[in-house]
């Protein structure tokens, strides 16, 4: 009896995992369809073609939504190759170091990085104060769109320089020497040979980046408000006012953009992976140069005036937060923004945010994550790295969620479990906590599959195969032989998956809506509708606790480890 069980482990196991991914991610998902396309209990397609048809919605919400996009893309790329370039070509103290934070923007809270732009360029920010001791006008960014662009780069910038990077290593030194020759000058050699290999990951950087600013909800909410509303944004605004049908059709668009965009991600980001293996890199030239002649004190003063710029866009919105938590109304070192949030948990009332339930929150449903993204995760990356038939298509359907915006996810769970379904005469309903868990779960545990796939896709096929010849059945040749060799990326999977649950702020704030379940994303937010200081405060604990993450990923994860992220 146990040997059965044993032997159909597998199967069940994915069977569960399949049926969790139906009742959390595509059946709110097709909730959210049908309330685009069925309006109190009749069908109809009044709801898109409202939308298709409004110069209000084409232009001014999914026009600008695309052009903000557009030019945080630029940006971000403009901002992210000069990174992929020093990172490939020179070797110098702290290199690895500054590689792996490329990993930031899947471990750095969204509502985290609106927060420090707060602090940096509002009126009273860290800007504006440098300005006024100086003599100098001050100037206001927030709610404009060069602070949302600047925002965005900041946290795509790194995710550029990490595709372009790995591409920019993997190019292949000796066709570059056989360029140079036969005569071709170091320009000729870059544009003839190194700038074809790099443009395909700087497209597939490009497609990604241009997908997560198009679906990006907290940054612009922080720093635009509704006054420069994306699509996500609007939705959100609608969800609050009740208009679900509005809602879910704008989120019906949205989402078939988003998947088209992340298929075409999908579809070069593996020819990605496999071009330039087995090449030759280019060996990394020492940043202090070994003589002093014009073009390479030239190549270090720009490499000098991209460091200025990565200082003042990376290092000062952290360091703000941060110096602003700590500062005073007169601008003096206090801890008072600390002590308003241990007042706050000890004197508010029931309906204000306290910080204590946040932070419990935050942890509870980060350890629910993990007992259910991390299995889901590790199903998928072995049922993904088998051969069988369909494979591809469960592949995809697998890392839908990743094309998918945590706005659309939460309110197809609202508008399902949560408002609850009819089954066979009964009606089932999921409190906010049990959602926002399964919004997470779903979210975060494509990170655990591709962090494990890659490890598991190489590791020698022999050995399972001597564990099968001895007797052991599949479950337990996985468990005793693959699982312990991987266990370095279940780790880190785990660690990004905890990462993201604490961080995740779009679904949680949909299901969030006037419960006790807010989480520390959600209580930074609103908090900063109010006061600046207590949202700083609150964000330097949830900078502590994502850290913890991002060193555990760092331990762990190893650049295999992380798969295609």
């Amino acid at each position: 009896m146990v040997r059965s069980i044993e032997s159909h482990a597998l199967t069940l196991g994915t069977l569960a995992t399949g049926l969790i991914l139906i009742g959390v991610f595509y059946y709110p998902v097709a909730t959210v369809f049908v309330d685009a396309v069925v309006v109190d209990g009749r069908p109809t397609i009044e709801p898109l073609v409202s939308v298709l048809t409004s110069r209000f919605y084409l232009v001014e919400i999914f026009g600008f939504t695309a052009y903000q996009a557009a030019l945080s893309t630029v940006a971000s790329v403009a901002l992210g190759l000069p990174g992929a370039w020093v990172l490939a070509r020179f070797e110098f103290p702290g290199r690895e170091t500054l590689r792996s934070l490329t990993i930031l923007p899947f471990v750095m809270p969204s509502i985290m990085v609106a927060i420090g732009f707060v602090a940096t360029f509002g009126q009273n920010g860290t800007l504006n104060r440098v300005l006024r001791a100086l003599g100098l006008p001050t100037v206001e960014l927030l709610f404009t769109l060069p602070a949302i662009i600047v925002a965005h780069a900041f946290y795509n910038a790194p995710l550029v320089a990490r595709v372009t990077t790995a591409a920019w290593e993997s190019v292949d030194a000796s066709a570059i020497e056989t360029a140079r020759s036969l005569g071709a000058s170091p320009v000729r050699a870059f544009r003839d040979v190194v700038l074809p290999q790099l443009l395909p990951a700087v497209a597939v950087a490009a497609t990604l980046t241009f997908v997560f600013t198009f679906a990006s909800f907290p940054i612009v909410l922080a720093l635009g408000g509704f006054q420069l509303a994306t699509v996500e944004v609007f939705i959100y605004s609608r969800i609050q006012n009740l208009a679900y049908a509005e809602a879910a059709a704008l989120a019906v668009i949205e989402t078939v953009i988003s998947l088209g965009l992340t298929y075409l991600y999908l579809r070069y980001e593996g020819r990605q992976r496999a071009a330039g293996q087995g090449a030759r890199p280019q060996p990394r030239r020492s940043l202090w140069p070994d003589s002093v002649t014009p073009e390479e004190v030239g190549t270090r003063l720009a490499i000098l005036g991209y460091a200025i710029v990565v200082l003042a866009v990376f290092v000062v919105p952290i360091a703000s937060m941060i110096l602003t938590s700590f500062t005073g109304s007169q601008g003096e070192l206090s801890l008072r923004h600390y002590r308003f949030l241990l007042e706050r948990q000890q004197t508010g009332a029931a309906y204000q945010v306290r910080p204590l339930p946040a932070i419990e929150n935050s942890l509870v449903f980060g350890i629910g994550t993990l007992l259910v993204g991390v299995p889901m995760g590790v199903l998928m990356a072995v049922l993904t790295t088998r051969d069988f038939r369909g494979r591809a298509v469960v592949d995809a359907l697998s890392m839908a969620p990743l094309a998918v915006s945590g706005i659309v996810v939460g309110l197809g769970l609202l508008r399902g479990l949560v408002f609850g379904i009819e089954v066979f005469g009964t009606r089932i309903t999921a409190t906010g906590a049990v959602a926002i868990v399964a919004a997470h779960a779903v979210g975060a545990y494509p990170f655990v599959t591709r962090n494990v796939a890659p490890l598991l896709r190489n590791l020698d096929p022999r050995l399972t195969e001597s564990a099968r010849s001895l007797g052991a059945s599949r479950v337990r040749a996985l468990l005793d032989i693959e699982l312990p060799l991987v266990v370095a990326g279940v780790v880190a999977g785990a660690a990004f998956a905890f990462a993201i649950s604490i961080g995740e702020f779009d679904s949680t704030v949909v299901l969030a809506e006037g419960s006790t379940s807010y989480t520390m994303p959600v209580a930074v937010e609103r908090y900063l509708g109010r006061r600046l200081g207590p949202a700083t405060a609150m964000g330097c604990l949830l900078l502590g606790v994502t850290s913890l993450s991002f060193v555990v990923i760092e331990r762990f994860g190893g650049r295999d480890g992380r798969g295609g992220f």
